[in-house]
């Protein structure tokens, strides 16, 4: 009888476990839709979509192999390194490594569709990652032509724009027909008075290095009022503030759209925009950006030199002493092939430790703005300290030049040199900044 009972027992058992397997809608859609598909999906940087069952069973071998090294998704931040918890993190859990693996093994069982995972994929609108359609989309010219000649550009793009009345701004979002050629790109928003002109002409200039356009100084007559700066790296998504919080766009402006073209073997083309998302409601309080480092503010303060000697690993640090109390909305790091580590944080008056944000393996192709849970509070006399190190030798494989030679740091945006930057996007601190409600609306 006993026996019979144990046999009895271990079939309801196995049952049970069976019945307990994972499928696609229920367990597995949920994850991929949640942290692959912002970028798997038509139109995006991902090269195949992610959108639907028949999406992703046709990847499970390589799905589980970037899933298993962590290759994928991309997230380059230390979670662990951060006074704040990052939003929007698309690493893995090792639950969800557990469930997509064993769904993958257990031949990948579909199940049935259902209402959370028929929401998170109708959250997505073609053209856009935000919740709606953009208010406004200023765009490029016309089409931009790209050499297949394996070679770096970088191109910056004249977009002037008028509206009956100044703007309040929600949300920003660069978007592109062709997202795979693009490493990167960044824009500046510039109020224009009524004497400057803004007509298309000419609509763009080459910052190549070795074909500097002739018209570059023509582009230099903007650049006295910038209101607002911001950017696009695969992996980046949309900037959206809080509520009554944001940015105000001039009636009258240019902004200048500067593409890093990654180097390609084929003849491409691509078409660039940026959305932009307006609120009726008033901005009360207004967000600003600082750029620190190479390019930026203190840029005279690295040290040591920024010179990065062949054949050798060297670390630089930046140390500036905050202003004022800043209420600190999100950080984007920035280093070129030759970075090996990114650290920020601040030191405050009394000897406490603030982390802002550590990439302990920093990936040339993974760069994007990472954006707080609630806002990170800096107070006035912090010092903020940036430290990157770099990699000149002959060990490291993303190193251009074989024997390495000397690199130099600075302002400049080709890839050959290198660069120490951390963009800071904040508000000056306001009482009960501390329980702000995240940035993700």
């Amino acid at each position: 009888m006993k026996k019979i009972n144990f046999i009895l027992l271990f079939f309801f058992n196995l049952s049970y476990i069976n019945a307990q397997k994972s499928t696609f809608y229920k367990d597995v859609a949920p994850i991929i839709y949640n942290k692959c598909a912002s970028c798997h999906r038509v139109g995006e940087a991902g090269p195949f979509p992610l959108t639907s069952y028949e999406d992703v069973v046709k990847r499970t071998s390589f799905i589980k192999k970037v899933v298993n090294s962590g290759y994928m998704p991309p997230w380059k931040a230390d979670g662990h390194y951060t006074a704040v918890p990052f939003q929007g993190n698309r690493s893995l859990t090792a639950l969800e490594k557990k469930t997509i693996i064993d769904w993958i093994d257990d031949k990948m069982p579909i199940g049935s569709p259902n209402k959370q995972t028929t929401l998170i994929l109708t959250k997505y609108q073609q053209g856009t990652n935000y919740k709606r359609k953009p208010d406004a989309v200023l765009s490029m010219a016309k089409t931009f032509q790209i050499q297949g000649d394996n070679k770096e550009r970088f191109i910056v793009f004249k977009i002037p724009y008028q509206f009956d009345q100044s703007q309040n701004v929600e949300a920003i979002e660069f978007v592109s027909k062709n997202r795979k050629v693009i490493h990167h790109a960044n824009f500046a928003i510039y109020d224009v008075s009524n004497n400057i002109s803004i007509d298309k002409s000419p609509d763009y200039i080459n910052t190549t290095v070795g074909e500097t356009d002739a018209n570059f100084s023509a582009y230099e007559a903007y650049k006295s009022n910038m209101i607002y700066y911001g950017g696009w790296i695969p992996g980046t998504n949309y900037e959206s503030y809080p509520k009554n919080i944001g940015w105000v766009m001039p009636k009258r402006g240019v902004i200048l759209l500067t593409i890093h073209y990654a180097p390609t073997g084929k003849d491409e083309e691509d078409f660039s925009s940026i959305n932009f998302f307006f609120t009726k409601s008033p901005i009360e309080r207004v967000i600003d950006v600082i750029n620190l480092g190479s390019g930026g503010i203190a840029e005279e303060e690295i040290t040591p030199y920024f010179m990065i000697p062949a054949d050798s690993v060297r670390t630089f640090k930046l140390k500036i002493t905050n202003p004022e109390k800043q209420s600190i909305l999100g950080v984007w790091p920035h280093m070129h092939l030759l970075g090996k580590n990114f650290k920020a944080y601040a030191i405050t008056p009394q000897k406490d430790t603030l982390k802002l944000i550590s990439i302990p393996k920093w990936d040339f192709n993974w760069q994007e703005l990472y954006k707080y849970q609630k806002p990170l509070i800096i107070p006035k006399g912090s010092y903020l300290i940036i430290e990157g190190t770099y990699d000149n030798s002959k060990d490291n494989p993303k190193n251009l030049f074989n024997p390495p030679r000397n690199i130099y740091g600075g302002g400049e945006m080709k890839s050959i040199d290198e660069m120490l930057t951390l963009v800071i996007l904040y508000l000056p601190y306001e009482e009960g900044d501390e329980d702000l409600p995240v940035i993700e609306k």
